[in-house]
């Protein structure tokens, strides 16, 4: 990796107002003095590793600067708001809820790679052994909502309304429960937090990883759905910009390729 093209900034959330004004302007940064510096905001691992080894791979004429927060609302405001050039941290189906929740502009503009979802639980071998009355933590964003009911679905905990697309039911659009399961919806960052208390709980591979878990060896319910690969994204403006033309090239790099073929939990989308 080319360390000299390589800057980590590590933001916290109470303090992302000091990136006020620092997101690069696009261009084509080939034929400047320095490279042009382009911020991309991740949450956390694979998607910071997966910036880092396309740090290392950008062409000359830019860099990538990693800006790393806390959440994934956070990662959509600043670029929504300007103050990244790009981020990498979610699916087109959370990217669309938060442009049509905040009046966002955000493009998704590449797919880089595909993970494996998961339930898992802390007290349960079998999805078969799920009690009556059982708590079901699940996200509480209406993407992932969707997402998770449809895999119960799958398996026959819930029916749903047949007249709703799965990829967007809602608890209300449960018909049959007939474990009478509850349901707790919290922000993907709090779900870990719940895997102490509920039943079962769905959870990203990135975040259950700081349990010591994994899908391929602890998920009690898995799915592999092309429809929530995970994106780079930039603002509108900059959608076909030669900045990120740049950017899609060093995303879908040998280097990017190593990373993503190196980590179980996930697959390559380009």
């Amino acid at each position: 990796m080319r360390s000299s093209r390589f800057r980590i900034a590590a933001v916290a959330l109470a303090a992302v107002t000091v990136l006020a004004g620092c997101a690069t302007t696009a261009g084509d940064g080939a034929g400047d003095a320095a490279p042009t510096t382009l911020q991309v905001a991740a949450v956390t691992s694979p998607m910071t590793d997966v910036v880092e080894a396309a740090a290392g791979a950008i062409e000359d004429g830019y860099e990538i600067e990693l800006v790393e927060v806390a959440d994934y609302i956070t990662a959509n405001t600043i670029l929504d708001d300007g103050d990244v050039y790009a981020s990498f941290s979610q699916h087109q189906p959370y990217m669309q809820t938060f442009n049509e929740g905040n009046d966002g502009s955000l493009v998704a503009v590449q797919p880089v790679y595909n993970f494996v979802i998961a339930f898992y639980s802390k007290t349960l071998d079998d999805i078969a052994d799920l009690p009556a009355g059982a708590t079901v933590a699940m996200p509480d964003d209406p993407s992932n909502t969707g997402r998770a009911l449809k895999l119960l679905a799958s398996e026959g905990i819930v029916t749903l309304d047949p007249a709703v697309d799965p990829y967007d039911a809602r608890v209300d659009d449960i018909v049959e429960n007939p474990k009478d399961v509850q349901f707790l919806q919290v922000p993907i960052s709090s779900l870990n937090a719940a895997y102490e208390e509920a039943d079962l709980v769905f959870q990203w591979p990135s975040h259950i990883a700081a349990l010591g878990l994994n899908p391929q060896d602890d998920g009690l319910l898995t799915e592999l759905d092309d429809v929530f690969a995970l994106h780079l994204a930039v603002g509108e403006a900059d959608a076909d910009s030669e900045a990120t033309a740049a950017l899609q090239r060093a995303f879908t790099s040998d280097a990017v390729r190593e990373v993503i073929e190196s980590n179980p939990t996930i697959e390559v989308a380009f």
